[in-house]
């Protein structure tokens, strides 16, 4: 096999976890170079710098190695979502906090955002459910405070979550594909003052 330019010289003996983050790493670049069908494991071992079988002793196989990237991914926007909404009270900076996670997340090295929100495999049950469930957390933590501090009905507040989040995912995408024509702190204003200006407009309960 021919050395591709990124690959990693062999021979390095890691911890078992740096190990792991490593083939992680290089996972994420072949498949978002290429999409789940055209990488190849071959590929992924290489641009790590392992043999195949160290790849297989941490991944069966394509598909274990593709969700156990997802988990991260899924994860860290959750958290990015979580620590928004607890990084201030003041509901109308939690609103573009919280969009604010959705630019930083697009923005991150990697191009990890595609994962999570093109993947090609929406058709596989196991990475639609991750996909599915990296949006239903972000509402849901958003919904909450909604009918905590409006009055919403939970059915109302998870609409209007979801909403919000859909809001950011593709305004977000589309800034980032747009090359960031606009500045990402004033495209984030941008959508917050949007946002702002519907969920602001409920009464709040206290």
């Amino acid at each position: 096999m021919t050395a591709t330019p990124d690959a990693k010289p062999r021979g390095t003996r890691l911890p078992r976890m740096a190990r792991r983050r490593q083939l992680l790493d290089a996972a994420q670049e072949v498949f978002v170079e290429n999409g789940y069908h055209a990488a190849a494991m071959d590929e992924i071992a290489e641009r790590a710098g392992v043999s195949k079988p160290v790849l297989y002793q941490h991944f069966p196989g394509k598909l274990d190695l593709y969700l156990a990237l997802l988990d991260v991914h899924v994860d860290d926007m959750a958290n990015r979502c979580r620590e928004a909404l607890a990084s201030t009270t003041d509901n109308k900076q939690r609103v573009q906090a919280a969009i604010g996670a959705f630019f930083d997340f697009v923005s991150t090295q990697g191009e990890a955002f595609r994962l999570v929100f093109e993947s090609d495999l929406r058709n596989v049950a196991q990475v639609r459910q991750r996909v599915e469930r990296s949006l239903r957390e972000s509402a849901e933590m958003i919904s909450q405070v909604i009918q905590e501090d409006t009055g919403c009905s939970s059915d109302e507040a998870h609409l209007l979550g979801v909403g919000l989040v859909g809001m950011a995912e593709v305004s977000a995408r589309y800034w980032l594909a747009s090359h960031g024509s606009i500045p990402k702190d004033v495209a984030t204003q941008l959508m917050a003052r949007l946002a702002w200006r519907g969920i602001g407009g409920f009464p709040r309960t206290s």
